[in-house]
């Protein structure tokens, strides 16, 4: 696939990673000359110093060949002309745009951006997209990371597995047999920087992160089977009144009535804006780092603390001041990939990248074949795939046990007809199932190619 990237910061960069590293064709444009070196010299792409919204750069990226553009700049207006040029001029056949700005994503001017009017195919709101993944983490306090399939259905959860932890050392197979009315799957294990599928005769051990598929309805449960019956948190403090905390503490207070949150948000016209557009929320001007404020917001009856700033820093330091005067537990957004490895030594219980969020959104969208849905792991060292099974799929009408599934893969649920199908070796997936499979990236291409029909992409 050809593909061109406007914008090789922290996302485009990791877009064009993962695309190069597929053996797809990747131009990739930045106005800063820096950027551009750094990507030819660090990965098999093609880098174009200049505007991406300029059609004299779009076509000395190859935008008369391409097959997709990902328009990624810091700048929406960039992002929306980028587009609007490869499509009027060069014919691309798909656009996606990251769109940071909510003024153009309002419900009613949802037409704005039809094939008539600003031809965009895909839009990513980061904002919308991180602060929906931190309502997840509120809302299932035991897991490090929550995914959400088969419209909310299928659930996939990560789950640290601790000394006392019920299911460590006891094989797979017979935690099956000790709860067959569990339709929970483990499909991929992390344990001392090694990801991989584990078999049935396998067990956990103390300190593995383990990826589990259930079902909505099991997920409480396969979190208490796991050691983690956390309550959900009714008391939480945020930091940071920007675009994503307003979200959340607005969609707090629509869906969980109980909840009191209060906001500390250091820029005053910021904070007065925040507190006329929220109803039960406090918001309190200041510093997040500053000690007495975090005392005034009560921070030592907390039950979360929740860090939402643009500054990596005071999104880690506020959190493990949280926690040192308090604070049950804490969530920090964390941009930086070298601070990822930080989080646990200091006391950070679960962290958000939206980096990887907005990669993940913009993959289910690059992969061949009937995906639905991509979410990256590890920094793309896996990825948990939705897809729809056609007739032509060779995993349809075989049952599981006969199937050659390729190495680095394993099926975590099935959803059929509105019920959730539990994998084993007498299922047959069928047509318009839609499959949630856990593929190393060794064996994403081949899950792609299992998915596809004719030459049908989108």
């Amino acid at each position: 696939m050809r593909v061109i990237i406007c914008g090789a910061g922290q996302v485009g960069y990791g877009i064009a990673e993962r695309l190069a590293a597929e053996k797809n064709d990747v131009s990739i444009i930045d106005t800063a000359p820096e950027l551009i070196h750094s990507v030819r010299d660090q990965l098999d792409v093609r880098g174009f110093v200049g505007h991406g919204s300029h059609p004299e750069v779009l076509e000395a990226a190859g935008a008369q060949n391409a097959d997709m553009i990902i328009a990624v700049t810091l700048f929406d207006e960039v992002n929306i002309v980028a587009c609007e040029v490869a499509h009027a001029l060069f014919n691309v056949p798909m656009k996606v745009a990251r769109i940071r700005s909510q003024a153009y994503l309002q419900p009613h001017y949802q037409d704005l951006f039809s094939r008539e009017h600003l031809p965009i195919d895909v839009i990513i709101s980061p904002e919308l997209e991180v602060g929906e993944m931190v309502l997840r983490r509120i809302t299932l306090p035991g897991a490090t990371d929550v995914v959400r399939f088969a419209d909310n259905h299928i659930i996939m959860v990560a789950i640290e597995c601790l000394e006392d932890c019920p299911v460590i050392n006891t094989p797979l197979a017979q935690l099956s047999e000790l709860f067959p009315d569990l339709p929970s799957t483990v499909v991929g294990v992390s344990r001392n920087d090694r990801l991989f599928i584990p078999h049935s005769a396998d067990q956990l051990v103390a300190g593995d992160l383990a990826y589990v598929v259930t079902t909505k309805e099991q997920v409480r449960r396969t979190l208490g089977l796991f050691g983690h019956d956390e309550q959900e948190a009714t008391r939480i403090v945020i930091a940071g009144g920007g675009n994503i905390g307003l979200y959340v503490a607005r969609t707090i207070e629509k869906r969980q009535s109980r909840t009191k949150i209060k906001i500390i948000e250091a820029n005053r016209d910021r904070a007065v804006k925040v507190a006329d557009e929220l109803r039960r929320t406090v918001v309190l001007n200041g510093s997040a780092l500053d000690q007495k404020l975090l005392m005034e917001a009560d921070i030592q009856d907390a039950d979360l603390m929740v860090a939402l700033t643009n500054n990596d820093q005071v999104n880690i330091l506020s959190s493990v001041m949280a926690k040192r005067l308090g604070c049950k537990g804490n969530l920090a957004l964390i941009n930086n990939p070298a601070y990822h490895d930080l989080t646990k030594p200091l006391g950070i219980d679960a962290h958000v990248n939206p980096s990887a969020v907005t990669i993940s959104r913009v993959l289910q969208h690059v992969r061949r074949g009937r995906i639905r849905q991509v979410h990256s792991i590890q920094r793309g060292a896996a990825e948990i795939i939705e897809a729809e099974a056609l007739e032509t799929s060779p995993l349809v009408g075989t049952l599981l046990r006969d199937l050659e599934l390729p190495d680095g893969m394993r099926i975590g649920a099935i959803y059929r007809d509105g019920k959730i199908v539990k994998p084993s070796g007498s299922v047959q997936i069928k047509p318009k199932d839609r499959v949630v499979i856990f593929a190393l990236d060794k064996a994403v291409k081949q899950v792609e190619q299992m998915f596809r029909v004719s030459l049908e992409f989108f």
